[in-house]
């Protein structure tokens, strides 16, 4: 499970105090995949980033008891002067995982043929973002977190089968993600929060969620 106990986080934005959450208590367990709604400039990757440990609170606890993901997207744990093939073995073993099944799986995921080859520092980003997603999807975690949904692509044939194995991992796995449209979290959780002004309410279907959502975004 991922649990978060009366967490608070702010930034200084160098004329104001922006709150990210105010004293924010939820659990998301496992097998209850959670969306979460939230306007652009709420906060959003900062609460996925939260999550997966890569920002830490300014007050309370997180809790983490199983094997959760890098957000989507994050490309702060490859090195941009090695190969989408030297990252994937090198994260691989890092999570104790056979490099060649990575490295393999990357490859026939990502589709990049002679690019795999190649530095990450040469990749556009619509390459980069078909690499972390393949990345993640091969390092099997019991909670996958995702900022905005899938990665921008316009590789029809990647995001099909990014798709499909996602949609599979569902069965076994759990999933956070984050957004400002309500259309793209259907796809993947019943269960459904608001993030607004630092609050986080929680509901237990989307349909609640997004009356809120409404009210406080467009009343």
């Amino acid at each position: 499970m991922l649990e978060f106990e009366n967490v608070s986080k702010s930034f200084w934005t160098g004329t104001q105090r922006k709150v990210i959450l105010d004293q924010a208590s939820f659990t998301v367990n496992l097998g209850e995949s959670l969306g979460i709604l939230a306007p652009n400039g709420t906060g959003k990757t900062t609460l996925i980033k939260m999550m997966a440990g890569l920002e830490k609170p300014d007050e309370g606890e997180i809790r983490r008891g199983c094997k959760i993901s890098f957000p989507l997207g994050f490309m702060g744990g490859v090195l941009p002067k090695l190969s989408a093939k030297e990252n994937s073995r090198y994260i691989a073993r890092l999570y104790g995982l056979d490099p060649d099944y990575v490295e393999a799986f990357c490859r026939w995921l990502c589709g990049l043929e002679e690019y795999f080859d190649q530095p990450l520092g040469t990749y556009s980003q619509g390459m980069k973002s078909r690499f972390s997603f393949a990345l993640m999807l091969a390092l099997d975690f019991d909670m996958y977190l995702i900022d905005e949904g899938m990665p921008s692509s316009t590789d029809v044939h990647f995001n099909r089968k990014a798709g499909e194995i996602l949609q599979e991992r569902l069965r076994t796995t759990t999933i956070v993600i984050v957004s400002h449209q309500a259309n793209v979290l259907e796809k993947f959780a019943r269960r459904a929060a608001v993030l607004h002004s630092g609050r986080l309410t929680m509901f237990d279907s989307l349909e609640e969620a997004k009356e809120l959502y409404d009210y406080e975004t467009q009343g």
